[in-house]
């Protein structure tokens, strides 16, 4: 799994940091996480290509989802085919479709658009995408990348040991079926371990520090969470719905977090955001303050 950041400025984009967009990349899915103003260009800069099919908006202020009108006419230019599902807080399918609707004649492609609450899971097979309620007004969400457990590791010294042909029997025994060998009978217990958890991450687009992403991001591979302002600024976080770095830090520990990445910063700290990495890093030591263009890798925990 794998993140690479677009723009990780708030508000509004400065000369080294666009407005609010990632990318996550898991095996052959990729999925866009907001896109703000000038999020094509960065994909073309960080070299993320256009081959998405999926952007979930976490709220639909302005630099969350201006970029989404350039983008999608972009891909039309193109010639794409593939439709596109866009994801959005529930009560706010008209604004993006009429944002999706501007400056287009038309759109050689399907745009779909659905209104999500809070809990109602995307899923894809062999992992969800979970949005949860965070503190940013009545409408926005956060998204949980959620992995479904894994099968346990299948010994093969130990199948051969035990006489158990390779081939379709370990198959069976690895997907949990019981095999008879020569009037024997092997159950999956005896070669294959236990069961392994699936990868975690968190993106809570803008939020106040909040119980809802506190309980989402418990045991999360990587947390990435707002931190638009320094330690100094803390009522004015409060009162504009946003958070400090060192309090994403204390949610991050609270949580039990592997990682945390920092994003969403002020301008004010946007040429050096070293402040809000030292504030949180005094509650949280895995942090790493993101810049645009930065890729995160996400292995998984036994590896």
């Amino acid at each position: 799994m794998r993140i690479t950041f677009l723009g990780t400025a708030a508000a509004r984009p400065t000369v080294g940091r666009n407005v609010s967009s990632l990318i996550i990349q898991r095996e052959g899915d990729v999925m866009m996480f907001d896109c703000g103003e000038g999020t094509q260009r960065q994909m073309m800069r960080y070299g993320t290509g256009f081959t998405f099919t999926d952007i979930f908006f976490s709220h639909l202020h302005a630099d969350h989802f201006l970029g989404v009108i350039g983008l999608l006419r972009t891909l039309g230019l193109q010639a794409r085919e593939e439709p596109v599902d866009l994801w959005t807080p529930r009560g706010t399918a008209e604004l993006l479709r009429q944002a999706v609707d501007l400056g287009v004649e038309r759109v050689p492609f399907e745009v779909r658009i659905t209104e999500l609450e809070a809990g109602q899971a995307v899923q894809r097979g062999v992992y969800d995408v979970v949005p949860f309620r965070t503190s940013h007004g009545g409408r926005s969400l956060g998204y949980a990348i959620v992995e479904h457990p894994r099968l346990g590791r299948f010994n093969a010294e130990k199948a051969r040991e035990l006489g158990i042909p390779e081939g379709p029997l370990w198959g069976r025994l690895h997907h949990g079926e019981p095999v008879e060998v020569d009037g024997t009978v092997y159950r999956p217990e005896d070669v294959v371990g236990g069961e392994r958890p699936g990868r975690r991450v968190v993106y809570t687009g803008d939020t106040r520090p909040c119980a809802g992403t506190r309980d989402v991001a418990r045991a999360a591979d990587l947390l990435i969470h707002e931190a638009t302002f320094a330690d100094d600024e803390i009522d004015r976080a409060a009162q504009t719905g946003h958070s400090t770095a060192r309090q994403a830090a204390e949610l991050a520990r609270e949580a039990g977090a592997l990682r945390l990445a920092l994003t969403h910063f002020s301008p004010r700290y946007a040429d050096d955001p070293r402040i809000l990495e030292r504030e949180a890093r005094a509650a949280f030591p895995e942090v790493v303050a993101a810049y645009d263009g930065l890729v995160v890798e996400v292995p998984y925990r036994d590896e």
